[in-house]
């Protein structure tokens, strides 16, 4: 049924909006509205440009990362959810990095409390380790922050009338004395302005207020008190600056023909609102590693527009500055890979990053921008053995982003991007984890224990890179070791997690990095082998890979003690891979419910607690106390092979009490998970089940190789427990049917 509606209705409605939110976001303004506004919200209109950036921050929100399991550190760590948002095209949001987040904000609010921006954010890196991504998550938080009020910022523009509306010819005598009823033109129709000039270093409006008259002209509007507040946390640029050249020209000859009427000259401001865009170079501007220059400074062109000027203004040389620079005033200057410019072409920086000020042909342009940048490690490595980085060292800041180590991070980043890769395929479980882990474990480095104490150098010299990946990830401890070195390794994890923090190759510094694995996943996703995106096609894929020994340098790295072995590392995540779907499968096969083997646990901690105490455990069913349950208690030390002396078994009991008295301290408003406090003990439980199942699994193996050919009829106990753990695969744990079987298949080969 065709609508009623026209497209000239639907173009009205459109401009109907348009009109309306130009009005409500107060797009023009006159000055004195623009006065207003600072009355109203002085902190958010006298903010540099470093406090903008902050309070953009904290508008999209925060909050308090803590690493499960392992120690907080001094200083508290944030994740700020603009960067769970999507960032200019390059990434759906910026996964892990947190304490990148952190430091740059730390640095930004160092800034706002000098006044001054007097260094370079400068992100250091391997390749591929998402500075770019930071960086360009500002800038696109800015965007996104200057639409709303809160962000709301302004620059000016000078407006000149037509004659008619100044009563007389734009000659410098008329205009002296002429005076319309008109007391702004700021918000004149086209048809009666003969020339607009822009500001064009983006000026804040503030700077129209003479520098001697800007203090007391706040306590006057704002009050001594909420002035003085405000004047303390403003810019220099904003307190002791002053306008762009071409604009103090135009003041000041404006000024002049108005013989020094000052409300006269503010008429011809006309206030506009700025809204950041990297697209179009307001404010945000990157700089690629190019050869040209940053800013120019060029005669304005003689042409309808400015003949209109009156005749004072003509015959100034006016002059306009461009390029990165200017553009950027007022926001972020973003130089992506510095360093692989020539250290001549970004000199001027030592200047500008100091003063805020740099010189541009004939004229000095003080700027409000934050400058970040970013550079591998290589090049800075360079950089440094140059004459010239002490000079440079005081102007950066420097800021480290390494490889992410936590392979559930990782693995968050790649279920962001398989689905972009995938092509026509499915993706099946667990295909990000086993990139991520097998990423992580390449970006990993050997503990070395003379940087510990005796009595824990024995305990970290056997960490295997897979103990210190699950270490990094969730703070989980070997299962292998006893109860006191658990603790005593607990106690120190902040040493071990720190332990290359403060060297040049530290930690996270070499390995796979996002784009080989990128190369990977397009690799395995043209593998006609496999129905599906599987881990089976990503280990095909990682074997293919890392035969290139010669082109990536992480692959080059000496093996020590299991470390930098890439190969090896495909069989560790194999291992860990059959360990996932083993519990899978016997779960998906429903012979039993893994929620039993909590309760297990459960009830030995009870029984043992009052077996230790002396004391009556209360019976459910006949609802009388009664003693502790005896074959209970030893069929679990039996399963989980307790030690059989006397005092030795004492300690063991007291010490399982222990550990959930201790777990309970930490975590005190969470609910008791035994798995998590005892995965060495859940471990031996599951090993102990899965024996007595082996009979089962093997009959469900010879149905599956009939079920491959097509075979299956379905009726005998094979047949249908095989179809019964595909359907269950499918339903509960989101795999496809070829996916499932390719799995159970892989497992029943590997293990059984």
């Amino acid at each position: 049924m065709a609508s009623d509606v026209t497209p000239i209705d639907v173009l009205n409605q459109i401009d109907g909006k348009i009109r309306q939110d130009f009005d409500v976001d107060q797009r023009i303004l006159n000055f004195d509205e623009y006065l207003q506004i600072v009355a109203m919200h002085p902190k958010n209109q006298l903010r540099g440009s470093a406090e903008y950036i902050c309070d953009m921050l904290d508008h999209f929100g925060k909050e308090e990362i803590k690493a499960p399991n392992l120690p907080t550190s001094d200083r508290k760590i944030y994740r700020f959810h603009i960067y769970d948002q999507s960032i200019d095209g390059m990434a759906p949001k910026l996964v892990g990095h947190e304490r990148i987040q952190t430091e740059i904000y730390h640095a930004l609010r160092g800034f706002s409390r000098q006044g001054l921006n007097n260094r370079m954010i400068l992100l250091h890196g391997p390749n591929g380790s998402a500075k770019s991504t930071l960086i360009r998550g500002l800038m696109s938080g800015i965007e996104k922050y200057s639409v709303t009020p809160a962000g709301a910022a302004y620059t000016f523009n000078w407006v000149f009338p037509i004659e008619r509306l100044l009563k007389g010819s734009m000659g410098i005598q008329e205009y002296q004395s002429s005076k319309s009823d008109v007391t702004s033109y700021a918000k004149l129709g086209e048809e009666q302005i003969s020339a607009t000039l822009p500001s064009d270093l983006r000026d804040h409006p503030i700077l129209l207020i003479p520098t001697e008259f800007r203090k007391s002209f706040l306590d006057e509007v704002l009050g001594t008190e909420t002035a003085e507040s405000v004047w303390e946390n403003m810019p220099v640029y904003l307190t002791e600056g002053s306008l762009s050249h071409r604009n103090k020209e135009i003041f000041e000859a404006l000024l002049k023909s108005y013989a020094g009427d000052f409300r006269r000259v503010l008429m011809h401001v006309q206030v506009e609102r700025i809204y950041f865009s990297r697209r179009y170079r307001k404010g945000l501007v990157t700089i690629e590693p190019q050869l040209h220059i940053d800013a120019q400074y060029n005669q304005l062109t003689i042409n309808k527009s400015l003949q209109s000027l009156p005749a004072t203004l003509q015959s100034l040389n006016l002059f306009n500055v461009s390029g990165h620079l200017v553009d950027s005033n007022r926001g972020v200057l973003e130089f992506s890979d510095l360093l692989k410019r020539p250290i001549d072409t970004f000199k001027y920086l030592l200047t500008l990053c100091e003063t805020g000020s740099s010189a541009i042909g004939n004229t000095i342009a003080f700027l409000d921008a934050i400058i970040v940048g970013s550079t591998n490690e290589i090049q800075l490595d360079a950089f440094r053995e140059f004459p010239d980085f002490n000079s440079f060292k005081a102007r950066f800041y420097l800021i480290r982003v390494p490889y992410l180590l936590s392979y559930t991070k990782e693995k968050e980043l790649y279920s962001l991007l398989l689905p972009k890769l995938k092509g026509n395929k499915p993706v099946s479980p667990h295909a990000d984890w086993a990139l991520a882990l097998w990423a992580v474990l390449t970006r990993l480095k050997k503990p070395n224990s003379i940087h510990y104490t005796p009595n824990l150098s024995g305990i970290i010299s056997r960490l295997t890179p897979m103990e210190k990946a699950n270490l990094y990830d969730n703070g989980t401890l070997p299962n292998r070791i006893s109860p006191d070195e658990r603790k005593l390794l607990r106690s120190n994890m902040r040493k071990i997690i720190d332990e290359y923090s403060n060297i040049p190759f530290y930690e996270g510094r070499t390995g796979a990095s996002v784009r080989e694995i990128r190369s990977i996943i397009f690799d395995a996703t043209q593998d006609s082998d496999f129905p599906c995106l599987s881990p089976l096609a990503v280990f095909k894929s990682l074997e293919n890979f890392v035969k290139q020994s010669n082109e990536y340098e992480f692959l080059k790295q000496d093996i020590k003690d299991g470390y930098h072995d890439a190969n090896q590392f495909i069989e560790v995540v194999k291992t860990e891979y059959l360990n996932i779907i083993d519990q899978e499968v016997r779960e998906s096969i429903g012979l039993y419910e893994s929620t039993q083997w909590e309760e297990f646990i459960k009830n030995y901690v009870h029984h043992i607690a009052s077996l230790v105490k002396n004391e009556k455990i209360y019976n459910k069913v006949t609802g009388k106390a009664a003693d502790p349950d005896m074959s209970l208690i030893k069929e679990f030390e039996k399963v989980v092979e307790s030690p059989k002396g006397e005092s030795e078994l004492m300690s063991f009991r007291k010490n399982v009490i222990s550990r959930v008295g201790a777990w309970s301290l930490d975590n005190p408003k969470e609910r008791m998970e035994y798995r998590s406090v005892f995965p060495e003990y859940w471990a031996k439980i599951e090993k102990h089940f899965y024996e007595s199942q082996k009979a089962v699994l093997v009959k469900m193996n010879n149905a599956l190789q009939t079920y491959k050919s097509d075979k299956i009829d379905g009726t005998s106990e094979g047949d249908q427990l095989a179809k019964k753990t595909i359907q269950n695969m499918v339903d509960k744990r989101g795999y496809t049917e070829p996916g499932a079987v390719e799995a159970i298949t892989f497992l029943m080969q590997q293990r059984y």
